[in-house]
């Protein structure tokens, strides 16, 4: 079913909460039920003052990885994983986390690999960047860090790698924020020819099938992303710092054969790990996701995605279903922080 975002939380989407005093105005807003966390040390990282930067990233070893990862909130708080996609980074929820640590949540946003601080733990270990190794990277990050459920949050990337923790390890998620709905796929899916204009959406898998894609993509990283931002979210008017923030992960030395392996696997142009071939497998039946879940779509979302008819019967829980309005393209958590930040707390009480 499709429901639309309450009025008052989408009236103002890209609003930027200024100062400490607006921070809580927002917590407020979002429907906390008790005072506002103080930062007097209980939490496990500051609290931020202005939406705009995360302080003391931390590092953390967990499965293949050294995960780098911000974190804020109470260290007894509920853990909320929020996931971001490419090419962004943990940005996307600047101004997510600080609203959700007001209310009392443990937020944790990781690296994927391939970004920002995350590297792996060796050199010789194949830079794979396919779903199913993804989603083992949050089990193995919430076993590091002593978690045995959370809430888990995502768009592009983050919400395929939090759908598919949600089906495979559903005892280990208590809910589930998914842009743009069910994203699991398998290499038998991805070879199934689309229509013209939806094949012509994914011009970028096809060019990145290619060396010469390579090439292009290795030479011009931070420019192609930047046309990436401004296709897929075409009425988002993001100002040249905030680009710069999130392109400064696009450095990480994995970061090139990781998202050309991504893609690259999908087409079936590109080997698996074959210690990830029993979840493929699994993955490639569409398992149902009973976890209580809300899906999200922006109302602009120029970035290839399906519609929510089509996947809501996959979702076999407690279920809801929002669409943004106001112009909000697929980095829906950035460009809409407080309608993403509700839906995580509603999620969690579905």
């Amino acid at each position: 079913m499709e429901n639309s975002f309450p009025q008052e939380a989408i009236d103002h989407p890209r609003r930027r909460f200024v100062g400490a005093a607006t921070l809580m105005a927002a917590a407020t807003f979002l429907g906390r039920s008790g005072p506002a966390i103080a930062d007097d040390g209980t939490s496990q990282a500051p609290y931020m003052a202005d939406g705009r930067s995360f302080a003391n990233l931390k590092r953390i070893d967990a499965g293949d990885l050294d995960v780098g990862y911000a974190e804020q909130g109470p260290i007894d708080g509920t853990p909320v994983i929020l996931l971001h996609g490419w090419p962004y980074d943990i940005h996307s929820y600047v101004e997510v986390a600080p609203l959700l640590a007001r209310d009392g949540y443990r937020v944790i946003v990781p690296y994927l690999r391939g970004y920002g601080t995350t590297r792996f733990l060796s050199e010789t270990a194949l830079r794979n960047g396919q779903p199913s190794a993804m989603a083992q990277d949050v089990f193995a990050l919430m076993d590091a860090l002593g978690i045995s459920q959370a809430v888990l949050g995502g768009f592009d990337w983050g919400a395929r790698t939090a759908d598919i923790v949600a089906a495979l390890w559903p005892d280990r998620v208590r809910a589930l924020v998914s842009v743009s709905g069910y994203l699991i796929g398998s290499q038998a899916s991805g070879a199934m020819p689309l229509s013209p204009e939806a094949e012509h959406e994914w011009w970028y898998q096809f060019y990145f099938a290619t060396e010469r894609g390579r090439a292009g993509y290795t030479a011009n990283t931070k420019d192609f992303a930047r046309l990436i931002w401004q296709l897929a979210s075409p009425r988002w008017t993001f100002d040249d710092a905030t680009f710069t923030r999130s392109a400064a992960a696009f450095d990480n030395p994995d970061h090139v054969d990781i998202v050309l392996h991504n893609y690259r696997w999908r087409l079936g142009l590109a080997e698996g790990d074959p210690k990830f071939d029993a979840l493929e497998a699994r993955l490639a039946d569409r398992p149902l996701i009973a976890t209580p879940t809300i899906t999200l779509e922006g109302d602009a979302n120029g970035a290839p995605h399906p519609e929510p008819n089509a996947y809501a019967k996959l979702f076999s829980g407690k279920y809801e279903h929002r669409t943004i309005t106001g112009g909000i393209g697929h980095n829906l958590p950035q460009e809409a922080p407080a309608a993403f930040a509700r839906a995580v707390l509603d999620a969690d009480r579905l």
